[in-house]
């Protein structure tokens, strides 16, 4: 899955300029540079993107930041100002791709929507992440995942039947319109290969989640069932759950394959299920959901966990457990696919980190270094853009870069 050392990265020579903050934005453009995409990262003087400050702090900077921001320039410089709305139109000038997160309307009062933007460069490519989309009688609330994750339906689903809704734990919201951003930032790439021409992409929070409803809306549309939350388990898929185990223990097993579901009952010591032709289909176990996992459940809990996945595992059952974060960072197979992969921070220290995805055999991305340091490239980037030393000097003073 190597490839040679010389071998270009596939979005080489692609420069990026990320206006967001925070996760969906900034995660879409992280995708991008790992990939080989220039990304230029304007963040506001003195106090920088907010990401900076999220969750577990180390020297004052978020660990999170040196996975969300790796491979990206940080260029410090006020987007409220005249002086920083004409930097970042020279910027978008030379930029293949703008990615944006900010509320509609927000760059337009800027002088810096699409229009603007546009005009000058019309092989520019524009993205933009909101809560609720570009148009809309929404168009203007704000919006972050949480919110987009409730209107798309997941949170509805999410927890025990009768208790309240959970979150799903990460910000999958932020994180799945990303990755709906990074598709359309490509779709729109090949286009302007055959027009050479730019175009508008707009990537709306609870749209992304709602992409992911599977059958929500059609099983509403057509017997006006509403999919109730079901905690583990997958109502009409049957079996697929978690199952408790001797000393406390869960372990998941999806035995809803027609053959696997007969591997399974011969090893819970039940071939009277296995050859029972009303349970020889899905259609048929799910209506005998209870009874079949009441089975399942007697046998697992009178056995340690591990002893449950060696059985399954040599029964080629699909079968697992919920992997805590040590879990996953000794895990063998997480290993041996370069998932874990390990960086120095500017302070000596090494940190351990996700691996980069998707996996090309001939050009695959590249981990690069952490976060940088806030404005840490302004200099570099400004002077490319040919802004001599004595204007920086005083824009710096003017608090603008």
């Amino acid at each position: 899955m190597h490839a040679p050392e010389a071998r270009q990265l596939p979005l080489e020579g692609l420069k990026v300029l990320e206006l967001g903050q925070l996760i969906a934005g900034p995660f879409a453009t992280k995708l991008l540079g790992e990939f080989g995409a220039d990304v230029i990262k304007v963040e506001p003087p003195g106090t920088g993107d907010p990401l900076r400050k999220w969750r577990m702090l180390e020297e004052g900077t978020s660990l999170w930041w040196h996975v969300q921001s790796r491979n990206k320039r940080s260029v410090a410089l006020d987007l409220r100002s005249e002086e920083g709305q004409a930097l970042v139109r020279k910027l978008a000038a030379e930029a293949d791709v703008v990615v944006e997160n900010f509320r509609p309307g927000t760059l337009d009062s800027w002088g810096l929507g699409w229009e603007s933007l546009s005009k000058p460069n019309p092989r520019l490519i524009m993205v933009h992440i909101s809560g609720y989309g570009q148009t809309g009688p929404y168009r203007d609330k704000p919006g972050f995942g949480v919110v987009g994750e409730a209107m798309g339906g997941l949170r509805y689903l999410t927890g025990q039947p009768g208790e309240p809704s959970v979150r799903v734990g990460v910000s999958i919201g932020d994180s799945l319109s990303a990755l709906y951003a990074v598709i359309g930032t490509l779709l729109a790439l090949q286009e302007r290969n055959r027009s050479g021409l730019g175009q508008e992409i707009d990537v709306a929070l609870y749209e992304s989640v709602f992409a992911m409803m599977e059958s929500l809306l059609p099983e509403f549309d057509a017997s006006g069932q509403v999919r109730e939350p079901s905690g583990s388990a997958l109502p009409g898929i049957t079996p697929s759950n978690a199952y408790r185990c001797q000393g406390g223990d869960y372990v998941l097993i999806a035995g809803n394959g027609d053959s696997i579901f007969k591997r399974l009952m011969g090893v819970i010591g039940r071939d009277d299920l296995a050859n029972d032709p009303a349970l020889a289909h899905n259609d048929g176990r799910s209506q005998q959901a209870e009874m079949i996992d009441a089975a399942i459940q007697a046998w697992s809990e009178e056995r340690p966990r591990e002893a449950i996945l060696k059985a399954l595992d040599e029964a080629r059952v699909p079968a697992g457990y919920p992997y805590t974060a040590e879990d996953i960072a000794f895990d063998p197979h997480y290993l041996a696919r370069e998932m874990i992969q390990t960086f120095t921070r500017p302070n000596g220290k090494p940190l351990k980190v996700p691996g980069v995805l998707p996996k090309l055999s001939a050009t695959p991305g590249r981990l690069g270094d952490g976060g940088p340091a806030l404005g840490q490239h302004t200099d570099d980037v400004l002077d490319e853009l040919g802004i001599d030393q004595e204007t920086r000097a005083k824009l710096r003073q003017a608090g603008i870069i």
